[in-house]
């Protein structure tokens, strides 16, 4: 007979050292029972794990018109919408995922439910060991949250008399707060900005702010909502220098939920593509690519206006007067040997050989889930 005990021990900082031990037992004989431990150098540590997840919501529906207004009054139809249905995944502690999908596909309705705000119709959710929706203090204590189109900044107060107002909801520490405040301030650059009432910020500048106030008490986990939903370019990059940084340097496990693909592409390693609430892929960008297409791109810059650029390995998919773009499979030929033809035919002024760009694959792998 076998008998197999596992304990492990959380993170240094929640209870103790990062160990995992197992005591192995084995069949007993004459001399008495033997015993095996071996000590986990390193351990894995899910902080989130979903199971199953389902979430419906009920619509009240209401036909056009006066007489359909009079009839909803007395008899009132409804349809029941499935947001989520049977999600499952899990994160390790320090992990960076892009959530996409297309709109109502269920990414902000899973949020919601990992942060406590709804509760579901069934499955299991665990974040740090705590069940969102029973266990809200425990869980928001080490959560942060930032909803692109919502703010948690008090609207006519200037920033950092709400900075101030959370550090007492989230009872932080006047030195731990004021070491966060201070270097958060620093890394997004909004100390101009702290005596200006919140009303008066604009987009960019809010959702520093915003950023800023969801990592006042230190958590463990972030979740990005559409963070740059309508900003300019500066703005992005520095709210995605800064998740980067975030990740990368305090191991923060960050969910990013976006249309943007250029986030997806520069921030995130794995990513779940979720399509009418179940989830259709999951995987590294790498896997998602090779999922829809291995076409590849060759871009040449000619030498001389209305070239003809030919091959009978690719397939050209635009024409400028100095531009060629074609594409091809590299399984079918490769780079080096389609570059060798085409500049011993052509005289090229520069080329370059690229992916395609995200968006579109994302476009055809949404088309693929509703084929």
């Amino acid at each position: 007979m076998l008998v197999v005990i596992k304990i492990i021990r959380g993170p240094k900082h929640l209870s103790g050292e990062d160990v995992g031990v197992r005591l192995s037992r084995f069949g007993a004989s004459s001399c008495g029972a033997r015993y095996q431990c071996i000590q986990s150098r390193e351990m894995r540590v899910s902080v989130i794990v979903v199971e199953n997840l389902v979430k419906t919501f009920r619509v009240a529906e209401r036909r056009a018109g006066v007489a359909g207004a009079m009839v909803g009054l007395v008899r009132r139809r409804y349809r029941t919408v499935r947001a989520l249905d049977g999600v499952s995944f899990s994160l390790d502690e320090g992990e960076l995922l892009g959530y996409i999908g297309p709109n109502g596909a269920g990414k902000s309705t899973t949020v919601k439910i990992l942060s406590g705000i709804l509760v579901p119709d069934s499955g299991k959710v665990e974040v740090l060991g705590n069940t969102p929706w029973k266990r809200r203090i425990e869980t928001v204590a080490q959560i942060g949250v930032v909803f692109g189109q919502r703010t948690q900044l008090w609207w006519d107060l200037p920033v950092i008399e709400s900075f101030e107002l959370l550090r007492d909801i989230y009872r932080v520490p006047q030195s731990e707060y004021e070491r966060n405040r201070d270097e958060l301030v620093e890394l997004l650059e909004i100390a101009p900005l702290l005596d200006t009432p919140v009303r008066q910020l604009s987009l960019g500048q809010r959702m520093r702010c915003d950023l800023t106030a969801a990592l006042l008490h230190s958590p463990r986990i972030l979740y990005l909502d559409e963070p740059t939903i309508g900003l300019d370019a500066v703005s992005k990059l520095a709210v995605r220098e800064f998740v980067r940084r975030l990740n990368r340097e305090r191991r923060v496990t960050v969910i990013l939920t976006t249309h943007d693909m250029d986030d997806i592409e520069a921030l995130c390693r794995r990513v779940i593509v979720i399509h009418d609430g179940r989830i259709f892929l999951d995987g590294t960008l790498g896997e998602l690519r090779t999922r829809v297409t291995r076409e590849r791109r060759l871009i040449v810059d000619l030498a001389c206006e209305n070239g003809e650029v030919s091959d009978p390995d690719a397939e050209v998919i635009s024409r400028e007067p100095r531009r060629v773009t074609l594409r091809f499979d590299p399984e079918r030929v490769a780079p080096a040997e389609l570059i060798a033809r085409i500049t011993a035919r052509h005289e090229i002024r520069d080329l370059f050989v690229e992916n395609p760009p995200i968006e579109e694959i994302i476009a055809r792998l949404y088309g693929e889930a509703r084929a």
